[in-house]
């Protein structure tokens, strides 16, 4: 077996591929030169630059494993190494420590003004008064996003006698109190309350310019705002406004929009501290990548479980009965879970029908997978995700019954905390088991999943969908189709709409006054 290595990897995991595996460390290859050879490889070991794109694996006849050594997977192309039976494969819990103490080294910097005093003092100036700083003590910390990286920094700053308060729907108000943080409704209010805020998200559709105009303006004066997340998380034209204009005290970037950079408008201001992406960069860290992705390589080189593997199949055993409906609960644990929002303590996994009587595991893993799927700081696989739940706070149950009411087999998802339940069901129809949503909060209706859904919930009275139409239409939002479900005349009622394209936070906010509804959400479904 034939292993590549694209990018300098630590000296351990080098020796570790060289114990069973002929490795050749080729770097600085251009991608076509890589096109070139990569048909001669049985594994290819990548960290950030190497992009593996879909015409790369075109030419990869030989290729059975893509290792990142890393966390990230923004330069591979899954979807495709997936399509090529190419298993993808990376290191999540290898730079969790060192990120974590590089955001509380930037903080630190950022506070006591510690690189600008070091390089007025090199340039031969004593400017004492200049370079006074503020202390971590007594203030209050903002964290967005506490996943593994924000939990460590969590621990770390009450260390230092800060309080803390974070904006995080998937973590459970139990789990928060836990460890000494203070839930919140959403970001702007995690920026009107703080006085260092640290973003610790994915770069997804949701996230990009999280924190923008709207989330500064509203801020704490003097706020100081640390990213070593993502390039864009935090809106890099409107903070460099925030800092110039004095709403914003100081900042401290370590992840930028375009990379690498040299030049960039933040560089010239004077309470600014920067550092090109060091988060993963120590010793320690690349060792743990380096070791961490040759262990994943050679399992998988060796045919045996890969407990990293990013697009791995939950296995060849699985029922044929259970199969078909993987896809179908994966997308019932994105709707359950968009709708129930924030403070999600309990997830239900109900089978009902014939699909009880057989091992129905592998289902709750995948609706597992959707769940967390679009809101973790990683690649959520049928491997991690109930480590992900367990994190979280977030219990997980599973319940079956033989009886199905009117359906051969029906899967219900339930999202929320206590008696504050979401529940959503679903079932495969005809002889290509299309999926159907067909109960959501406890309503009974009939709809094809789409791209975007929409669902709104009001008290049942002449004209309501009129209105809503109308309002989506002056919005320039086109509806594909609509199902209505109720009680009874009168009672609660809900309207569920596939739309061609997102509906504005303010569209939604608007229908809401308009029509007088109870709420309404907005479903992004990844296809």
């Amino acid at each position: 077996m034939r292993v590549l290595v694209t990018e300098r990897l630590s000296p351990a995991g080098i020796a570790m591929l060289r114990g069973d595996l002929d490795v050749d460390v080729r770097l600085g290859l251009t991608d076509g030169g890589l096109r070139e050879i990569i048909g001669d490889y049985d594994a290819l070991v990548i960290r950030s630059a190497t992009h593996v794109d879909a015409a790369l694996l075109e030419r990869a006849e030989s290729l059975k494993v893509v290792g990142r050594a890393g966390i990230g997977l923004d330069n591979v192309d899954v979807a495709a190494a997936t399509r090529h039976g190419i298993l993808v494969v990376n290191a999540p819990q290898s730079n969790v420590l060192s990120a974590a103490e590089h955001t509380m080294g930037l903080m630190l910097a950022l506070a006591r003004n510690i690189p600008q005093a070091h390089a007025t003092l090199m340039a031969g100036s004593w400017e004492r008064e200049r370079w006074q700083g503020v202390e971590l003590h007594g203030k209050t910390l903002g964290i967005i996003g506490l996943g593994r990286v924000g939990t460590l920094v969590a621990q770390r700053a009450s260390a230092f006698g800060m309080r803390l308060i974070a904006f995080d729907p998937y973590v459970a108000p139990g789990r928060a109190a836990q460890m000494g943080v203070e839930l919140v409704g959403g970001a702007a209010e995690v920026c009107a309350r703080s006085d260092f805020l640290t973003i610790h998200l994915p770069r997804t559709t949701e996230t990009v310019d999280l924190i923008s105009e709207p989330e500064l303006a509203a801020a704490r004066q003097g706020l100081r705002v640390i990213n070593t997340a993502r390039g864009g998380l935090v809106d890099e034209d409107a903070l460099v406004r925030a800092l110039k204009d004095g709403r914003v005290a100081g900042a401290a970037v370590d992840v930028f929009v375009d990379e690498p950079v040299t030049d960039h408008p933040l560089f010239g201001l004077p309470h600014v501290v920067v550092t090109p992406h060091l988060g993963a960069s120590t010793a320690e860290a690349q060792d743990k990548a380096g070791i961490a992705i040759a262990q994943q390589v050679g399992l998988a080189l060796r045919g045996e479980f890969v407990p990293y593997a990013v697009n791995l199949d939950v296995g060849t055993d699985i029922p044929d009965v259970v199969r078909p409906y993987l896809r179908l609960i994966d997308r019932l644990g994105r709707v359950a879970t968009s709708l129930a929002g924030p403070g999600i303590e309990a997830l239900r996994f109900g089978y009902f029908g014939q699909i009880a009587e057989h091992d129905t595991r592998a289902l709750t893993l995948a609706g597992l997978k959707g769940v967390f799927s679009s809101v973790v700081h990683e690649p959520v696989t049928f491997v991690n995700a109930p480590l992900l739940a367990s994190e979280r706070g977030i219990s997980v149950e599973e319940s079956k019954s033989r009886q199905s009411l009117d359906y051969v087999n029906y899967i219900q998802v339930q999202a929320g905390s206590g008696s504050d339940m979401v529940s959503v069901a679903g079932v495969l129809v005809g002889k290509r088991d299309t999926e159907r949503l067909v109960s959501i909060y406890g309503h009974d209706l009939d709809m094809a999943f789409s791209p975007y859904m929409a669902f709104f919930r009001y008290e049942d009275r002449p004209g309501i969908i009129g209105i809503v139409g109308t309002l989506l239409g002056e919005a320039g939002v086109n509806v594909a189709n609509m199902q209505v479900g109720r009680y009874a005349e009168g009672g609660e009622a809900i309207m569920g709409m596939a739309v061609d394209s997102p509906i504005p936070p303010e569209v939604l906010t608007s229908i809401i006054s308009g029509a007088e509804l109870r709420d309404a959400r907005l479903i992004v479904l990844d296809e």
